[in-house]
C-alpha cells in the first residue's frame, strides 16, 4: 500500500492495483486508516516517544526489558513485549557484549587468602554488612587504565572506587579508603564482611591490616571464577558493555573523566552530591564540575 501511495501520481491507482491484482477496496481502506489511525496506533505512536526518551537518557544502553522497567517505574503500564515489538520495529536496541572477558586477577603464590564468608550469597540485610571489591582494566591510548570498585550488596551502589595506571595495592586501597570515608561505619553494628577475589592486591599485608584497623573481615572466593564474585563482575561487565566497549578513549584521563560521571551517575545517585573527599576526585572530573 505504501508502493502505491508513493507512486499513484505517476502510474495511477488502478492501474497499479490491476496490476498487483490487489482490490481497489483495499488500498483506500489502508489509506483512511492512515489519515485517522485507530486508537491502538495512537497508543503505540505515545509509546514509542516515551520509549525513545527512555533510551536516548541511557545513552543507548538500555534494551526493552530495562526500558519496561523503567516505564513501570515511571507509572507507564506496558505488556514487556509490546515495548519489544516497537523497538524493534523502529530500530532500537540496547548495548551488548562483544567481548570475551578476560581475568586480571595474578595471585600471590605466598599469601594465605581468606576463608570464603559469603559461599556465593550475595544478600545483605542492611547496608554496609557485605561489601563486595574487585579491579579491572580499561583500555586508552595511552595505556591500561585500571579501575577498583568497592560494591555494597545490599544497595547495589558503588561506595568507593579509585582508578590508577597500575594495579598495585594502593589502588584498591584508594577505593576501600574512600567506601570506609563515606559510609561512615557504626561501631555498634555487626562487623562488616569485604569479599573479593585473590587477587596479589587484596593478601598485600597493607591492606589486610587496612581492613583489621577498619574492623573489617575479609572474605576471599577463588581465581578465575567470576561465580565466587558475581556482584562485583557484574558491575564491570555492565561497564564495559554501557560505556567502554562503545567508546575509545584517547588518554587515561579522558577515561578517568567518563568513568567518573558514569559511576557517580547511575551507582551513587544522580540527585545526590557527590560526598567523596576532595583527594579522591580527578583534576579532570573537578574542572569539569567547577565548569
Amino acid at each position: 500500500m505504501t508502493f502505491v501511495a508513493e507512486h499513484r501520481d505517476l502510474f495511477g491507482v488502478e492501474p497499479i492495483l490491476r496490476v498487483l491484482e490487489v482490490p481497489t477496496s483495499t488500498f483506500y481502506d489502508w489509506l483512511a486508516r492512515q489519515r485517522d489511525p485507530c486508537q491502538r496506533r495512537r497508543q503505540d505512536a505515545w509509546l514509542l516517544g516515551k520509549i525513545r526518551a527512555v533510551h536516548k537518557r541511557s545513552g543507548g544502553t538500555y534494551g526493552a526489558p530495562r526500558v519496561h522497567a523503567q516505564l513501570r517505574r515511571d507509572g507507564v503500564g506496558v505488556a514487556r513485549k509490546r515495548v519489544a515489538r516497537l523497538m524493534g520495529a523502529h530500530g532500537l536496541q540496547g548495548a551488548f557484549l562483544r567481548k570475551r572477558w578476560r581475568c586480571s586477577t595474578r595471585q600471590d603464590p605466598t599469601a594465605t587468602p581468606a576463608p570464603d564468608l559469603v559461599n556465593r550469597d550475595f544478600t545483605a540485610p542492611a547496608p554496609n554488612r557485605l561489601w563486595v571489591a574487585d579491579l579491572s582494566r580499561i583500555g586508552t591510548g595511552e595505556g591500561p587504565l585500571w579501575l577498583a570498585s568497592v560494591r555494597d550488596a545490599f544497595s547495589r551502589r558503588i561506595v568507593g572506587w579509585k582508578a590508577s595506571d597500575r594495579a598495585d595495592t594502593e589502588l584498591v586501597l584508594g577505593a576501600l579508603e574512600y567506601a570506609v570515608w563515606g559510609r561512615g561505619l557504626d561501631s555498634d553494628q555487626p562487623r562488616l564482611i569485604h569479599h573479593s577475589d585473590r587477587g596479589s592486591q587484596d593478601t598485600a599485608i597493607r591492606f589486610t591490616q587496612r581492613l583489621a584497623d577498619a574492623g573489617i573481615r575479609p572474605s576471599m572466593g577463588s581465581v578465575g571464577d567470576s561465580f565466587d564474585n558475581a556482584l562485583a563482575e557484574n558491575f564491570f561487565s555492565t561497564l564495559k558493555v554501557e560505556l567502554v566497549y562503545r567508546t575509545s578513549f584517547r588518554t587515561r584521563e579522558e577515561a578517568e573523566l567518563e568513568l567518573f560521571r558514569y559511576v557517580d551517575g547511575w551507582y551513587r545517585g544522580r540527585d545526590r552530591p557527590c560526598g567523596r573527599p576532595p583527594a579522591q576526585i580527578p583534576a579532570c572530573a573537578a574542572n569539569a564540575l567547577g565548569s
